[in-house]
Formats: structure tokens, C-alpha cells, sequence
């Protein structure tokens, strides 16, 4: 099935936030939430029920529950009325590893082709790591600053004048970039070595694993260097 990467989720709310100030971040997590539904849980269990209970294919099994995301990248594209890289590549993937499945009869291509949507996507993010603007940074950036106009301010000084503070932002994405690029092969060798059934639910727990694992070593090594330094130049500025 089809997997949307997401951003980590945000922090908790704090006990002392106002309900208002409260209702965006519950807005951020249930706009995560959906999506992995939809990608992730509601297509395998469709799959275990199309095959297991009433004995379909595992190729039609696994292309009518491949449906599921794709309906959902169309809907978002026609309320949105904007198609972005990455729904286009999601659906392209989507579209691609359903008819390959019903050209060759062979059900692994449905799991492989998410490992493609990965390597693009790891290529894409290790590449950036190489230039002015990392492409994780747009999603790490709030979480450091917290909208906070003075950790903004500060993080404008560190990105133009600190070498140190870049070569964090690069290490962060790059670190991502490494961690989705192992998932990928991994996933890869899975689907052409283990039985479908299993890669069903074990591709998944391979993406949690991979995003556990950037997670802990992109804020070890990257934003939670750059948290510190944002905050001391803040202070700095004051």
C-alpha cells in the first residue's frame, strides 16, 4: 500500500495553553492523522478482508485496496484545485504499481512500487542537503521557533551569517535523506524475498521504524543542535 510520509508531530500542548491557542495544533495532528488512515491502515485491512475473507486475488486484493489512497490524492487535488510534486508523484506511483500488478500478474510489484516513492523521496531530500535551501527545513523550522518572532529573527541571523548553524540544516535533511533511502532498500528486498501476506503489514512496521529512527538521529544531530543555537542567539538579541 501506498505510504504518505509525514512531519513529526508536534510537540504537546503545554497545560497552561489557551483552548484557542490549543485548536491549531489539534488541527495539525488530526490533518496527520487522516492521511495515515487512509494510506496506511484502511488499505491494508481492505486487503486482509478482500483476500482473506472473500477470497480474491492477491493481485486484485492489493489493487482495489490501492484505490483507497489514490481516491484520497485526487480528492485532495480537486479541493484544492493545485497539484504538488508530491501528490503527482503519489498518484503516478499509485496508477504505475496497479497496472504493472495486473500486466505481470505478480502482486510484489504493489509493494515495491512504495519503495520507489521512497527512493525518489530520499534522493530528493539528500540532494537538497546540498543546497541553500534543505528541503526538511521548511517542516523543522516552526517546530525550533515555535512562531515566536524573536527565535524567528534569530533564526534569519544564524541561516545567513553561521556556517555551523547550516551545516546543521544540512545534516538534518541529509540524515532523513539516509534514513528513507535504507527503508527503501530494505522494503525493496523484502518484497521479492517475503510472502506478500507478511510485507503487508511489515512494510508498515518498516516505515514507523524508519521515521522512529530519523526522528532520534535528525534531532540528535540536527535540530536539536539548531534549537540550541536559535535560543542563544534569541536570548542574544534581546
Amino acid at each position: 500500500m501506498t505510504q504518505t510520509l509525514t512531519s513529526p508531530v508536534p510537540p504537546a500542548v503545554p497545560p497552561d495553553t489557551p483552548p484557542d491557542a490549543a485548536q491549531p495544533r489539534k488541527g495539525n495532528l488530526r490533518r496527520m492523522l487522516v492521511p495515515l488512515a487512509l494510506d496506511v491502515a484502511a488499505p491494508m485491512a481492505c486487503y486482509y478482508v478482500l483476500h482473506g475473507a472473500f477470497g480474491l486475488s492477491e493481485v486484485t486484493a492489493l489493487a482495489v485496496s490501492g484505490v483507497i489512497p489514490a481516491v484520497r490524492v485526487i480528492a485532495g487535488i480537486v479541493r484544492d484545485r493545485t497539484l504538488n510534486g508530491m501528490a503527482a508523484l503519489t498518484l503516478v506511483v499509485n496508477v504505475a504499481g496497479i497496472a504493472l500488478s495486473f500486466l505481470t500478474g505478480d502482486a510484489r510489484m504493489m509493494i515495491a512500487k512504495d519503495s520507489g516513492l521512497s527512493g525518489v523521496l530520499s534522493l530528493a531530500i539528500t540532494l537538497s542537503a546540498f543546497t541553500r535551501r534543505p528541503v526538511m527545513t521548511a517542516g523543522m523550522r516552526p517546530f525550533v521557533t515555535k512562531g515566536n518572532a524573536e527565535k524567528e529573527a534569530a533564526w534569519e541571523r544564524l541561516a545567513e551569517g553561521s556556517a555551523r548553524f547550516r551545516r546543521a540544516e544540512r545534516r538534518f535533511s541529509a540524515i532523513w535523506g539516509g534514513v528513507l533511502f535504507a527503508e527503501c532498500v530494505v522494503r525493496l528486498a523484502g518484497a521479492f524475498t517475503l510472502p506478500v501476506s507478511t510485507m503487508i503489514w511489515l512494510s508498515n512496521v518498516l516505515l514507523i521504524a524508519a521515521i522512529a529512527l530519523g526522528l532520534v538521529l535528525a534531532g540528535a544531530f540536527g535540530s536539536g543542535p539548531i534549537m540550541m543555537m536559535v535560543n542563544t542567539e534569541a536570548k542574544r538579541g534581546r
